[in-house]
């Protein structure tokens, strides 16, 4: 019976002796041992597995596999009879505590907002519950985590108990269980009574504290990052030596950082919009420079130039003209983009030479009959691209 497990009985054993009942290979060759009770928990209900030795054998994985439970071995074991197991603690408080936190802040999401959660999620660094809402507020997270921090300081008892269909009625779900025999709950009085079949704590306090880091957008729901217990503490580290890194790169006192970015960001705002100042003067130079060839068609090769700068110097340079054809091309690596546009006064459709010099650069582009533009892989110099767009000009004005 699932009751009579070790790590139903008591979530905080560590070690214990048993029989081996079977060692063996899987289906992909990883060899595992099935005892014949454990402490071991198995990977469900969104909580990971524990990990720890079987006779000094480090047990990698934990699954249930046709009712039994099967420990996945770094190496086979070859010792039978009873044999001596310990699991990793502290992965499993960890465990505890996670889970624990999350049967809390989901409890409390559905008493203040009636939010329920849809899925569960224990990770290596962070938990997730998603919520059946598109949208959570910051006051409704920081109520939703006030609760469930309360609930934990409150240090209430964590009843666990096994019950049959006819007796559920007697208990007020937060949600309908999975199951319909040896049905365990885990009750936090007057505040949650859940079907699960995960290892808890034995009060709400050893939880220590609960912490939301995020959110996000999934699909119609809405996830959110939370950590409970050391988790809290090793998140607060990382981002107190982030905060003490970003104060002394800028030379301010960890309490004045934000300030301090701030007047940063400000600073390259105005030096980003002095430089888009000067970078349409050097266009404006540039234009005027081009506008004075005496010929109709201007041609001319730049590198690394952008398809933004090209597009803007061809109109700048054809309003300083009354009659002109622009091609600009511009080669990076290994790739090539072109604008090629025209004056009003002048009547060669411009797509015709785009749909001459595309292929030749296994290139996608687009435009009017005026203006177009392209790019594409660098199969021909960029000077040889100018020429044949030159050449593909139907008409010279």
């Amino acid at each position: 019976m699932l009751q009579d497990r070790l790590y139903y009985q008591d979530p905080y054993r560590t070690s214990f002796t048993t029989t081996v009942t079977q060692h063996s290979v899987d289906e992909f060759g990883r060899p595992f041992a099935v005892l014949e009770n454990t402490a071991f928990y198995p990977t469900g209900g969104g909580q990971p597995h524990d990990t720890g030795h079987i006779a000094d054998i480090a047990v990698v994985d934990v699954e249930e596999v046709d009712g039994e439970i099967r420990h996945y071995l770094e190496n086979p074991l070859t010792a039978g009879g009873t044999i001596s197991a310990e699991i990793d603690w502290s992965r499993r408080f960890d465990h505890m505590q996670q889970h624990t936190g999350q049967h809390i802040l989901t409890a409390a999401f559905v008493e203040l907002f009636n939010y329920p959660t849809v899925s569960f999620h224990l990770g290596r660094e962070l938990v997730t519950i998603d919520l059946a809402t598109e949208h959570v507020s910051n006051d409704e997270l920081r109520a939703a985590e006030s609760l469930a921090n309360a609930i934990i300081l409150e240090n209430r008892l964590i009843e666990q108990k096994w019950v049959t269909q006819d007796e559920l009625s007697a208990y007020s779900l937060r949600k309908q269980v999975s199951v319909d025999e040896e049905i365990r709950l885990v009750i936090i009085p007057n505040f949650d009574t859940n079907g699960c079949g995960g290892t808890h704590p034995s009060s709400t306090g050893q939880i220590g504290s609960l912490k939301i880091i995020s959110t996000e957008k999934q699909k119609k729901n809405t996830r959110i990052h939370f950590v409970c217990g050391n988790r809290v503490l090793r998140q607060l580290g990382v981002v107190h030596d982030e905060l003490t890194n970003v104060a002394r790169l800028l030379s301010a006192p960890l309490g004045q950082a934000a300030d301090a970015t701030q007047k940063l960001l400000d600073a390259q705002h105005s030096l980003e919009k002095q430089l888009e100042a000067v970078n349409e003067q050097l266009l404006d130079v540039e234009a005027s420079a081009l506008a004075g060839r005496k010929t109709t068609v201007i041609r001319r090769v730049y590198s690394g130039r952008s398809m933004q700068e090209l597009q803007k110097l061809a109109r700048k340079t054809l309003a300083l003209r009354e009659q002109a054809i622009v091609i600009l091309v511009s080669e990076d690596g290994e790739k090539l983009q072109f604008v090629a546009s025209r004056t009003n006064s002048l009547t060669p459709d411009m797509r015709t030479i785009s749909a001459i010099a595309l292929p030749a650069i296994e290139g996608k582009g687009g435009g009017s009959a005026s203006t177009v533009q392209g790019g594409g892989t660098r199969t021909m110099p960029a000077e040889d691209l100018a020429e044949l767009l030159e050449r593909s000009i139907p008409v010279h004005a």
